[in-house]
């Protein structure tokens, strides 16, 4: 009787397991297919949220990269939506189109280097991180850098290195890089990020006052130096301001 009692819990388990299982394949399906037509959306002609993406790459990365693992578990629903999403403290993930068109101004190549100042979720380290050898990211939030760093190492990024603090002044010890990616917005161009990039490498960063308009610049540095720069403007954008230590997010 006992053993029949225990056959039978037994077996309920593995149904429970099953079913678990089945309902969570059936989830990832459901975010692949809602993945997929975020990227179609991004890289039609037709689509007036923006110019269009078209480097290829970058639209395969964001195939790849499953943006629902790297919000918190109550805004997984909206994960696939073209717009920024709250992460906590203050911060938000950035829209799916920004990241994207961001990437794609970059130009990342399979042996780049690249920094990213504002670590947040983690979501657009892991989008360079399929394209490129190395990501340097920073965070100032250490709650925020903790979670996206433990996501990523669960997600499998082995080429990704989050740092705790001070983005502004970059990470030297590992300077220079072939790009720098920003993705909170300073009134001005740091200049320790100019020097910390190779000369012909690419800074693509949102400048302007905090809480509005800002600016999304595309930087090319010259062999001259930090201030050897060609700066191309390219769209409007609102992001979270770049903080340094003890100033509010």
């Amino acid at each position: 009787m006992i053993a029949a009692s225990r056959a039978r819990t037994g077996s309920l388990a593995l149904v429970l397991v099953a079913v678990a299982a089945l309902a969570q394949d059936r989830e990832e399906e459901r975010f692949r297919r809602q993945r997929e037509a975020l990227v179609a959306q991004l890289a039609s002609e037709r689509w007036t949220g923006g110019e269009p993406v078209r480097n290829a790459r970058v639209l395969e990365a964001l195939r790849r990269v499953p943006r629902h693992r790297l919000v918190p578990p109550e805004q997984r629903p909206h994960a696939y939506e073209d717009r920024p999403l709250p992460i906590g403290y203050g911060q938000t993930i950035s829209q799916p189109y920004v990241v994207a068109r961001m990437t794609e101004l970059l130009d990342p190549q399979p042996t780049d280097r690249v920094l990213e100042v504002g670590t947040g979720s983690g979501y657009q380290a892991a989008v360079l991180a399929e394209l490129v050898a190395e990501v340097f990211t920073i965070e100032i939030v250490e709650p925020l850098g903790r979670q996206a760093e433990q996501r990523l190492r669960e997600l499998g990024y082995a080429n990704i290195h989050v740092r705790i603090g001070d983005g502004y002044l970059g990470w030297p010890e590992q300077a220079p890089f072939d790009a720098v990616i920003v993705t909170a917005a300073p009134d001005h161009i740091p200049e320790p990020l100019l020097e910390q990039l190779k000369p012909g490498g690419r800074m693509v960063i949102p400048v302007g006052a905090r809480y509005q308009t800002q600016e999304l610049l595309l930087i090319t540095k010259g062999a001259k130096g930090p201030r050897d720069i060609r700066i191309q403007r390219v769209m409007p954008v609102i992001f979270v301001p770049l903080v340094r230590p003890g100033e509010r997010p």
